[in-house]
């Protein structure tokens, strides 16, 4: 392996700094990134993650929220934030001079917010717009209600944004004490990409006060109900197909596999999938497949849109093209899959955004794998082994989700 092309300093009782130098960009992508998401509250939290990602832009101690949002602009670069299952991050993109003011500005934020009761009222009815945003799309609905039915008893079942029970409960003093108990070192990592110096920034970092407290619980690995058909039915005019078998954990060993499997069963247009549904029979629009992984465990998901009265050929379809993956794979297709791999990963270099985030990793490795050797590593993957990944992992039982109308439910029933 080659060495790190990035650095890594824990700060005495503060974050762990990590940075990629990138000495020929004009920007720099700064992130504080919080080993904390939704799968980490109690029921009686849900939402809470996601609602503190919206609060801490809405004033810190030095800044009122009109303030903040005018240095923010002045930048004029872009500020956003995340809340995931695991991970909340705020992030922002500025010219290389203006980095320090840019850090400050964020861990003013984190270190200090305002979170004023009045604003909270205010930005909780923006939360239930954007709860009702995601009911009006009906591949996102069906999607939450397919993870709830793989896991009715775990965090990961549960979706990031809360209920709107769960966030009318909430008072700002309940946020802050969530930021307070969770926000924090060892839970904290800086992360930085683009033309900085490593040093200085880790100076500023430890030039801050950081509160302690923020010792990570040990996450439970939830329980996969499997080999079941769940039916949603609702008024919709197309009509979604969402499989889910186990997929691998985000530190996986056998991650270039797990990557080129899905890239030749759904991941581009002459995957087997886009091919077989979309190409040659014409039943969707879109359909493809995708990994989710986490912590402890994982996801291999397949997802499809298509016509209520051809519903039951789809869903055929894909029941015949799984079944056939694991012995359709031939040299050929696996050369173009790591071909488009290769390109992905080294395009990607070129970005100081995702240099950023791809330091996230560091949460759960002891050391981050440069992308060129991930690129060595998925050319030197053999088909068999990628045959072994994928036969292992789509053998398993898998959880079926089918979200139409009462009538084109009608013949999955």
């Amino acid at each position: 392996m080659n060495a790190p092309s990035y650095f890594d300093t824990a700060i005495p009782d503060g974050p762990r700094v990590l940075s990629q130098p990138m000495e020929h960009t004009q920007s720099v992508a700064l992130g504080l990134m919080v080993n904390t998401g939704s799968r980490d509250e109690s029921p009686k939290q849900a939402g809470i993650a996601h609602a503190l990602e919206h609060m801490v832009f809405k004033g810190t101690e030095k800044l009122n929220v009109d303030q903040l949002c005018q240095q923010l602009d002045q930048l004029g670069g872009t500020a956003n934030a995340f809340t995931s299952h695991e991970h909340t991050c705020f992030h922002i993109r500025v010219l290389h001079e203006d980095w320090q003011q840019a850090l400050d500005i964020l861990m003013d934020m984190l270190l200090e917010p305002a979170l004023p009761e009045d604003e909270w009222l205010r930005e909780r009815e923006v939360i239930f717009s954007e709860m009702s945003m995601v009911d009006d799309a009906p591949d996102e609905w069906a999607y939450e209600r397919h993870m709830a039915a793989l896991f009715p008893d775990h965090n990961l079942g549960r979706p990031t944004l809360g209920s709107r029970e769960s966030l009318s409960a909430f008072s700002a003093e309940t946020l802050r004490g969530f930021l307070q108990q969770r926000y924090r070192p060892p839970r904290l990592q800086v992360m930085a990409s683009g033309r900085i110096d490593h040093q200085q920034l880790c100076d500023a970092v430890a030039a801050r006060s950081w509160p302690q407290g923020g010792a990570q619980a040990e996450r439970t690995v939830g329980t996969m109900i499997a080999d079941t058909v769940n039916l949603f039915p609702r008024e919709i005019e197309q009509a979604h197909i969402i499989a889910s078998f186990p997929g691998m954990a985000s530190a996986h060993a056998n991650r270039p596999q797990a990557w080129l499997a899905n890239q030749l069963l759904g991941g581009g247009m002459s995957s087997l999938l886009f091919r077989e549904v979309r190409e040659k029979r014409g039943l969707a629009y879109s359909v493809g497949s995708h990994l989710s992984a986490y912590q402890h465990q994982g996801l291999w998901s397949i997802s499809c849109g298509t016509e209520p009265a051809m519903l039951e050929q789809c869903r055929d379809v894909i029941i015949e093209s799984l079944a056939a993956f694991c012995h359709a794979i031939d040299p050929a297709a696996l050369d173009r899959a790591k071909r488009q791999m290769e390109v992905q990963l080294r395009m990607a270099m070129d970005s100081v955004d995702g240099r950023m985030m791809a330091l996230s990793a560091r949460f759960n490795e002891e050391v981050i794998i440069d992308p060129l050797e991930w690129a060595a590593r998925i050319r030197a993957t053999t088909l068999e082994s990628v045959q072994a990944w994928a036969c292992d992992h789509l053998q398993q039982p898998a959880a079926w989700s089918f979200c139409a109308s009462d009538a084109g439910l009608a013949a999955i029933r």
